[in-house]
């Protein structure tokens, strides 16, 4: 099944593999960092300049730049239509790389000079959103994909220009409504960029992973309506401060959260294969923990939770069990495909060759992906609890195996 895949569209392996190299040296930094920063775990304590280098590099270095890479990928494939511009796609590489480890670094040494290096990072974004944007608007017919993506990037967009006045905030001081202005960055990275492009993804890879057929997708589109009016309505809610705003908000995130895995559940039923990889696994359930994540926070929303740290670590668990599971379930599929491709598709029929199976070490990737799971959820019910000592123990456990974790991606590339 593996060359109904090879097109010719095909992006150079090197581009979406330095952006995928770079998210991994990224993620270890930014587990490492964590590591180096439990006392503040243990109370709570998350708005402080180290903390915000951890996140950086988590979300923008390892999160951000992995879907950069895969989408350079994954684009031409999934739409047919190859990359506008790739030597303007490596420029973008190294403008967005140097720009986001400055800025990473520079909120924790120097939060005041942040907005400097940060419009490296930002120029290197908009670089990627005109390059994306300039592929899709040479797609002949838009489908529901189009606007799950379409969406994403415009989230995107906000959440960048939303970061921008948050470091000209720390820079100059406030001109507007600083913590408002914090949460619409969450909101618009975390709920908009993030998930929508998941969600857009997920309709392309869960069938093409799992080889389904004659599914419907009647949900597809509802999910995306409810899902955006959700965030329209939280970001309404965040700036009039209306906590009826928001669990109305949450409802229609619920809505359309649930629309979305009633489409995921279909299409792995119709599968045709039945065993399904471990690694692709992991990103299904990793879907089973979003739902959970959204049904949790839209009942803590009705009740009237109002506890900072509740919703921290509520925060925490949505990135790490749903956004960056899912990010490494499908990296697992997707670097072993990428360097299959580009080293011995050529040569298939004409000597032996490793099957894409045997690219991978899935038992392996089975106990870190078990091991990831129980570390998360220890740092956040030891942390909740107070317990520093089993937090930094939980914490430490994390960075061990998000460091074989990138040993194991890396590994491949040595097949």
């Amino acid at each position: 099944m593996i060359p109904q895949l090879q097109t010719k569209t095909e992006t150079n392996i090197k581009l979406p593999l330095a952006f995928i190299l770079f998210g991994l040296i990224s993620f270890v930094t930014a587990q490492s960092l964590l590591w180096m920063n439990t006392a503040a775990l243990s109370n709570g304590t998350f708005r402080m300049p180290d903390l915000w280098m951890a996140a950086h590099f988590l979300l923008l270095g390892w999160a951000v730049m992995v879907v950069m890479g895969a989408m350079y990928q994954l684009v031409p494939v999934a739409f047919l239509t190859p990359i506008w511009n790739e030597r303007f796609g490596f420029i973008q590489f190294f403008i967005t790389a140097a720009g986001v480890a400055g800025l990473s670094i520079a909120l924790s040494l120097k939060p005041d000079a942040a907005i400097f290096a940060g419009s490296l990072a930002v120029i290197g974004i908009l670089m990627f959103l005109f390059q994306i944007a300039m592929t899709l608007l040479k797609q002949k017919k838009a489908n529901i994909m189009s606007w799950f993506v379409g969406g994403a990037l415009v989230f995107l967009l906000l959440t960048i220009m939303a970061g921008i006045f948050l470091t000209w905030n720390l820079a100059f001081g406030a001109i507007v409504d600083y913590d408002a202005l914090f949460k619409s960055h969450l909101i618009f990275g975390l709920t908009g960029w993030f998930t929508l492009l998941i969600f857009g993804f997920s309709y392309k890879m869960v069938p093409m992973f799992s080889l389904s057929h004659g599914f419907a997708m009647k949900w597809a589109k509802g999910a995306f309506i409810s899902y955006i009016a959700g965030l329209i309505l939280m970001i309404a809610a965040v700036w009039s401060s209306a906590s009826w705003l928001l669990t109305i908000g949450w409802g229609f995130l619920w809505i359309g959260f649930t629309g979305y895995v009633i489409d995921m559940r279909e299409i792995v039923k119709k599968r045709i294969k039945k065993k399904l990889d471990q690694p692709f696994v992991f990103s299904l359930i990793s879907i089973i923990f979003g739902w959970m994540i959204h049904t949790s926070a839209l009942l803590m929303s009705i009740v009237g939770v109002t506890a900072v740290t509740a919703w921290s670590w509520m925060i925490y668990l949505y990135i790490m069990m749903w956004i960056i599971f899912s990010i490494m379930g499908y990296l697992y599929k997707i670097v072993p495909f990428l360097w299959w491709t580009h080293k011995y598709s050529g040569s298939v029929g004409k000597k032996n060759v490793p099957t894409l199976k045997e690219m991978i070490q899935e038992k392996w990737g089975t106990i870190l992906f078990a091991a990831m799971t129980a570390g998360v959820v220890m740092l956040a019910v030891t942390a909740m609890l107070e317990m520093p000592g089993l937090v930094f123990t939980a914490q430490a456990f994390l960075t061990i195996t998000s460091s074989l974790y990138v040993s194991s991606i890396v590994r491949v590339l040595t097949r």
